[in-house]
């Protein structure tokens, strides 16, 4: 599912606080995860799509400096995001 303008706005109230608050890292992380998951399902049924094999790296790599960020600076907020999306680390 691509993310539209409702989902992102709900994305952003679950995890950024409220749905304004796009610029906050929780909210960042839980959008790129989202993309992430449905670029992954994307590439299952098309192996040989190399722009989005590229561009799902890219978005692994931005959500991966976010995280680092917080494992830093904020490591209750890096536990409870990682805990409500499920992530490995």
């Amino acid at each position: 599912m691509i993310a539209t303008k409702e989902a992102k706005k709900e994305i952003f109230k679950l995890h950024g606080g409220s749905e304004t608050n796009t610029g906050s890292a929780e909210g960042q992380i839980a959008l790129f995860t989202q993309r992430i998951e449905h670029l992954t399902e994307h590439l299952k049924n098309n192996k040989k799509d190399h722009r989005t094999e590229s561009a799902l790296l890219d978005l692994v790599g931005k959500r991966k400096q976010l995280l680092s960020y917080l494992k830093n600076h904020e490591i209750e907020r890096y536990r409870a995001v990682i805990a409500k999306l499920g992530l490995r680390k």
